[in-house]
C-alpha cells in the first residue's frame, strides 16, 4: 500500500517529464523526422531565446506577480546593440562612420543592449513596490513604452548589415552544440542556484507564498520584488542581443508576444500563478513541451492557426490543472 502510495507521489510531482516523454514518442510516431540530430538542434536553438525569457519571468510569477514587458525589451535590447556593431561599409549605417575596434565594439554593443533593457526591470520592481499598482499594469506599461522607445530609436527601419564576430555570438556553436542552448543551460543552472541555494530564492517563494508573513519575517519585500524583476529583465535583455546576433539585423517588432510564450512554458512547467511553487526543472520541461509540439505541429504540416488553438487549449489546460492540484493541496 505505501509502496503504491510512494508511486503516486513520485508520478504526480514529476508528471510534467512524463507528458513530454509520452509528447516526444506521439511526435515521433507521427513524423519518422522528429527524432533527428537535426531537428532536435532546431527545436533548441529555436527555443533558447524563449526559453531565457521563462527563466526570467519564472521568478516573477513565483512572487505572485507577472511581466508583459519582456517581449518590448527584447526589441529594445536588439536595436541597440544592433546599431553600435553595424559594418561601416554599409551605406545606411544608423551611426555614419561608427568603427570601433571589435576588441571593444563587440563587448560595447552586447553590453549597451543589455543594459537598456535591464533597467525597464529596475523600473517595473520599483513601480510594483514603491507604489503597489498591480504587476500586470505596470509591466503593461512598460511593454508598451519599451517598444515606443525601440520604433522611436529606429525609426521602424531594420538595422542590419552586422559585424561578423557579433553575429558568430547567435549563429555559432562549440563542438556542433550551438552557442544559443549553451547560454540557456548556464543561465538554467544559475536560476536553479539562486532559487534553491541562496537568500534571495528563499525570499521568493517565501514572498510568493504569502508576502504579509514573509514581512512579518523580516525579509525585505520590496528590495526583493526590485531584484525579481530586474533579473526578469535582464534575461530578456540578454535574449534580445542574442535574437539581433541570431538574426543578423535588430528590428523593433522582433520579440513580439514572446512574453506570453515564456509566461506558457513557465506555467505549464508547474510555476503555480498563486505564488510560491514551482522548480528550474520544470520550467525547462515547460519550454521543451512547447517546442515539441510546436516542432511537431509543423512536421505534420498543421495550419499555423491551429497551431496557436492547440497552444492555448495546452495553456488554458495547464493553468486548471494547476488550479485542481492546489486545491486538492490545500
Amino acid at each position: 500500500m505505501n509502496r503504491t502510495s510512494d508511486l503516486k507521489k513520485l508520478a504526480s510531482k514529476n508528471s510534467i517529464y512524463i507528458v513530454l516523454i509520452f509528447l516526444i514518442v506521439v511526435v515521433t510516431i507521427a513524423s519518422p523526422k522528429f527524432l533527428t540530430i537535426g531537428n532536435i538542434i532546431n527545436i533548441f536553438t529555436t527555443e533558447s531565446i524563449k526559453g531565457l525569457l521563462a527563466l526570467g519571468v519564472a521568478f516573477c510569477i513565483l512572487s505572485k506577480g507577472i511581466d508583459l514587458s519582456l517581449g518590448s525589451i527584447v526589441a529594445l535590447s536588439a536595436v541597440v546593440s544592433a546599431s553600435l556593431i553595424q559594418d561601416p561599409t554599409y551605406s545606411a549605417q544608423m551611426f555614419k562612420g561608427l568603427d570601433m575596434p571589435i576588441g571593444i565594439g563587440l563587448p560595447v554593443a552586447i553590453i549597451a543592449g543589455i543594459l537598456a533593457g535591464t533597467i525597464f526591470g529596475v523600473v517595473n520592481g520599483a513601480l510594483i513596490a514603491y507604489t503597489k499598482i498591480p504587476p500586470f499594469i505596470a509591466t503593461l506599461g512598460s511593454m508598451v513604452v519599451a517598444r515606443g522607445l525601440a520604433m522611436l530609436y529606429t525609426n521602424a527601419y531594420p538595422i542590419p548589415m552586422l559585424k561578423k564576430p557579433f553575429k558568430t555570438v547567435g549563429q555559432g556553436n562549440i563542438l556542433g552544440i550551438p552557442n544559443l542552448l549553451i547560454i540557456l543551460i548556464i543561465f538554467a543552472i544559475f536560476a536553479w542556484f539562486l532559487l534553491n541555494h541562496t537568500k534571495f530564492g528563499k525570499n521568493v517563494y517565501a514572498i510568493g507564498g504569502n508576502d504579509v508573513a514573509a514581512r512579518v519575517a523580516g525579509i525585505k519585500v520590496k528590495k526583493n520584488i526590485i531584484l525579481v524583476y530586474t533579473w526578469s529583465s535582464f534575461c530578456a535583455a540578454v535574449a534580445g542581443v542574442l535574437l539581433a546576433a541570431r538574426t543578423g539585423s535588430g528590428i523593433a517588432t522582433l520579440g513580439l508576444n514572446y512574453e506570453l510564450d515564456a509566461i506558457a512554458a513557465a506555467t505549464i512547467g508547474g510555476v503555480s500563478h498563486n505564488g510560491g511553487v514551482g522548480r528550474i526543472g520544470g520550467v525547462i520541461a515547460g519550454i521543451l513541451i512547447l517546442g515539441v509540439v510546436n516542432n511537431g505541429l509543423l512536421l505534420l504540416g498543421v495550419s499555423p492557426y491551429i497551431q496557436q488553438i492547440v497552444k492555448g487549449l495546452i495553456i488554458v489546460g495547464a493553468v486548471v490543472f494547476d488550479m485542481r492540484k492546489n486545491a486538492k493541496t490545500a
